[in-house]
């Protein structure tokens, strides 16, 4: 019998649904324009299509894998739940204290994000933990009962409950739940130490109330998405990706949807090191761009980098401290407003920019014909001939191309340039916007973007990987088969991954080991408590936040596996110094001398394979057709002109051919543009990989 897994990936402007056969490794995809006004349309039209092109029986599925952006939108839109917070008496306004930090520290003006939860739906009531656990003060039940009337008839459907030291002993938050559950089963409720049982009452108070605010819309929508999907007649389970790259059930993603925030970038970035492994040697630059946006992400031996906090709705795109702080396990990536749907604009001064601003799916760019009229770098890549109107999305959008022309030449009577060198112009700045991210996000982790291959998906991706590149000197581009719907397959890969963290606080000079193997462990047990999924040939990866005593900043580092008891202490705990002092110098180059090294919060990564997730890559052996479908004019920079280049179809090439740009190769999902100076050939893995010619401009 087949054994078919189906991937979902919403993005901002296109929704794209794959179908992966395990049995013969061949498979089905459709890009549809996301639905806002209700993602799951667009998933229903997408999963249908392809149902009634394929020979497939819904029956023969045996898993499901979606991803979304819709969490992440959700707060930066601020269309979330009305939601309150009941607090510690005297730690109602810690959201809006933050860290008493301008993350502009010269600007007189500066706006702050808004907290989620407004001063009039933040109560306190009268409770004190101390910070080693210790009962000081019981919570006041009628204070508390009170409370929850205020919020309740006030219109809060979500419930945060963030006590001061939680993350030590969590009765109080725990007895606070249970009561607002028996009096108004109705409103849903977020624990802190259920979500971030960790120090820095800020950080976890913003968790928390994230979560509150997008608790209801979660469960709503996933809950609706697994009827939609059953009603289509797929009795496969629903599994959602997590911000960290890993897979959970549908339960623990609306216990805790705010691991979901960056659940469809990170689903980008696993489907790069799978797809870049074998042709790359692990070490790959990820380059996910799609209609809305554009995301980066290093891969360094075969694993996407790994971040446990990161930074929602910021008011300021690439500065620190100017959003939402989320403490959450996430793939560590960058993202920027660079998109297909990117709309190209004159600045006050006269400048020609690029984004952030996106027509998304709707109106969407001139050239869809769906009433939008901007500019954008869809419409400018159509005019300079690196996209066919005629196969656009598989030919399943009509293109528009005089539309896309009208919305470029009132760009360029306004800029007063000739059309096609404001159609470059708009191409050409986008690419610069996202190399200048890549070079920072590289920098940061002290690296050179020439160590690295870049492999390129997303609609978008392919169109401007080789330009992208060539900015930053990486001479080796990858794009690997079905680039436009790459993280939708990337969902089929993905290992289960559960994280769990708790605060400790132990000094490793003199500390004791035996609490902190007990610790490990019971983090590790908490994680197989909590989630169904099969966890037999699981790996545990123990991680500690650590730091020189005195100093006010901690690093995550990866630790020795245990046990820690019942060996010699001195070896231990030399051992797990040298382990923290090592990923101190990688990234601070030196250690401070005779400073002891304290962990504040312990970390377990629990990752296992997912049944079901076999995929093999694989290119076409051979083929009766040629590769060749036509000729036609593209513009390059190397030649300042229109140059004859010759069109590839994707799916009829075959392992070894080898080919010199110009050229461009298009494939239902996505296209990828080869430069004159620049060479490729298709890999064993089906995969292309373009050498890049070292060429200035």
């Amino acid at each position: 019998m087949p054994s078919y897994s189906l991937g979902i990936d919403i993005g901002g402007t296109f929704t794209d649904v794959v179908v992966y056969d395990h049995d013969t490794g061949r498979q089905w995809s459709r890009k549809v324009l996301t639905t806002h006004d209700d993602p799951v349309r667009a998933v229903v039209t997408g999963v249908e299509a392809i149902l009634g092109d394929g020979p497939l029986e819904p029956r023969h599925f045996t898993r499901v894998v979606h991803a979304t952006t819709l969490f992440t939108n959700a707060l930066i839109e601020r269309k979330g739940a009305v939601a309150g917070l009941i607090t510690t008496a005297g730690f109602g306004d810690t959201l809006e204290i933050g860290r008493e930090r301008k993350f502009e520290l010269y600007d007189l003006n500066i706006a702050k994000p808004e907290p989620l939860v407004p001063r009039n739906l933040r109560l306190e009531v009268r409770e004190r933990i101390n910070a080693d656990g210790t009962i000081r003060r019981p919570l006041d039940r009628d204070q508390l009962v009170a409370a929850v009337e205020r919020l309740a008839s006030g219109g809060v459907g979500s419930l945060a409950v963030m006590f001061l030291h939680a993350y030590a002993n969590s009765s109080h938050e725990a007895e606070a739940v249970r009561l607002i559950a028996e009096r108004h089963p109705e409103i849903f409720t977020t624990a802190s130490h259920e979500v971030a049982p960790e120090i820095r009452e800020f950080e976890r108070a913003s968790t928390t109330v994230a979560n509150a605010y997008i608790k209801p819309l979660a469960h709503q929508y996933l809950g609706r998405m697994a009827r939609q999907l059953a009603d289509q007649g797929i009795p496969a389970p629903l599994l959602l990706m997590l911000s960290s790259g890993g897979l959970t059930h549908v339960a623990e993603a609306q216990r805790a949807p705010v691991q979901m925030l960056e659940s469809g970038p990170a689903a980008g970035a696993i489907a790069a090191a799978f797809f870049g492994r074998a042709d790359s040697g692990g070490d790959l630059l990820a380059f996910d761009m799609g209609g809305t946006t554009a995301k980066l992400s290093l891969v360094d031996g075969g694993e996407p980098r790994t971040a446990y906090s990161f930074e929602a709705a910021r008011q300021k795109r690439f500065i620190e401290g100017s959003g939402l702080p989320i403490r959450i396990s996430t793939i560590e990536l960058i993202e920027i407003g660079a998109g297909g749907g990117s709309i190209a604009h004159v600045d006050e001064i006269g400048l020609l920019k690029v984004g952030p601003r996106s027509a998304g799916s709707q109106p969407g760019p001139a050239c869809y014909g769906l009433g939008g009229r901007e500019p954008t770098v869809t419409d400018a890549d159509l005019l300079l001939g690196y996209l066919n109107p005629e196969y656009f999305a598989g030919g399943t959008i009509a293109i528009d191309l005089a539309a896309a022309r009208g919305a470029l030449t009132g760009l360029a009577d306004a800029v007063r340039l000739p059309l096609i060198s404001v159609a470059w112009g708009v191409h050409d700045i986008v690419n610069e916007n996202m190399a200048s991210a890549a070079r920072v996000h590289i920098a940061e982790r002290g690296r050179d973007p020439r160590d690295y291959a870049l492999l390129c998906t997303g609609g978008a991706g392919p169109v401007h990987a080789g330009h992208v590149a060539r900015k930053l000197g990486i001479s080796q581009v990858i794009c690997p088969p079905s680039a436009g719907v790459a993280s939708a397959l990337g969902l089929l890969v993905a290992p289960a991954r559960v994280d769990r963290v708790a605060t400790v606080g132990i000094r490793l000079d003199r500390g004791d080991l035996g609490a902190l193997e007990t610790a490990f462990r019971v983090l590790a047990r908490a994680v197989m408590g909590d989630t169904s999924l099969k966890l037999e040939t699981r790996h545990v990866q123990r991680l500690a936040d650590g730091r020189f005593l005195g100093q006010g900043f901690d690093l995550v580092v990866d630790l020795p596996d245990g046990p820690y008891d019942g060996r010699d202490p001195h070896v231990v705990r030399r051992a797990l110094t040298r382990a923290f002092e090592a990923a101190y110098r990688e990234k601070f180059s030196l250690t401070p001398p005779d400073v002891p090294v304290e962990f504040i919060n312990i970390r377990v990564a629990v990752r296992a394979p997912v049944a079901g997730s076999e995929v093999v890559l694989q290119g076409r052996a051979r083929g009766a057709e040629p590769a060749i479908k036509g000729r036609r004019p593209v513009w390059f920079p190397e030649a300042d002109a229109f140059v004859d280049t010759t069109v590839y179809d994707r799916a009829r090439l075959v392992i070894g051919n080898q080919f010199v740009g110009p050229a461009v190769i298009e494939e239902e999902g996505s296209t990828l543009v080869v430069g004159p100076r620049a060479r490729f050939i298709v890999a064993p893995t089906g995969n292309v990989v373009v050498t890049l010619e070292a060429w200035t401009p």
